[in-house]
């Protein structure tokens, strides 16, 4: 099952070396992570998505809350939340399928941010699933080179008692 969890850290060099360091060294998956800047500068909000069970889960969370940068783990699995990746997709074209592209773009929401004699470079915004589904309807095209940012996410409404140093949550739906 994939986790996501909302992880705030000292906005210290090294801090996401050592999330890193920390899921290499146990053998946690680590299927994306992104961090940036919170309202407080020197407070930084990573973003980790990761797979496995409740066990493992619970080791995660536990090994986060001993890094020394850690303030606080949230558990946002099937809590009330925001997502959103950014993709950036270079696929071919030809006079023949580019209004079918375009009509993509439409679908999809997406922005056409390069474009040269054979290429299309789209800039999409979503969840993941969305952008998934954008690279499915893509790939008949040929995906010449994509990147993808990872996931961010904020649990929805009120922020709960923020930036007590060593404590985690849960959010429930």
């Amino acid at each position: 099952m994939k986790h996501t969890i909302s992880v705030l850290v000292e906005n210290k060099f090294g801090a996401l070396n050592r999330v890193a360091a920390m899921f290499s060294a146990r053998g946690f998956n680590l299927e994306s992570i992104s961090i940036g800047e919170t309202e407080d500068p020197e407070i930084s909000r990573m973003t980790i998505v990761t797979e496995g069970d409740e066990q493992i889960l619970g080791q995660i969370v536990k090994q986060l809350n001993r890094l020394i940068d850690t303030i606080k783990v949230l558990d946002l699995t099937g809590a009330l939340t925001v997502e959103r990746e950014l993709a950036l997709i270079t696929v071919f074209y030809q006079k023949s399928n580019r209004s079918e592209l375009i009509g993509l773009c439409d679908i999809f929401k997406a922005n056409v941010v390069d474009i040269t004699q054979k290429t299309f470079t789209l800039e999409i915004v979503g969840p993941p699933e969305k952008i998934d589904s954008a690279i499915n309807i893509l790939i008949p095209f040929g995906i010449k080179e994509m990147a993808r940012s990872g996931v961010v996410a904020l649990s929805r409404g009120e922020q709960l008692n923020r930036h007590k140093k060593g404590s985690s949550e849960v959010l429930a739906i």
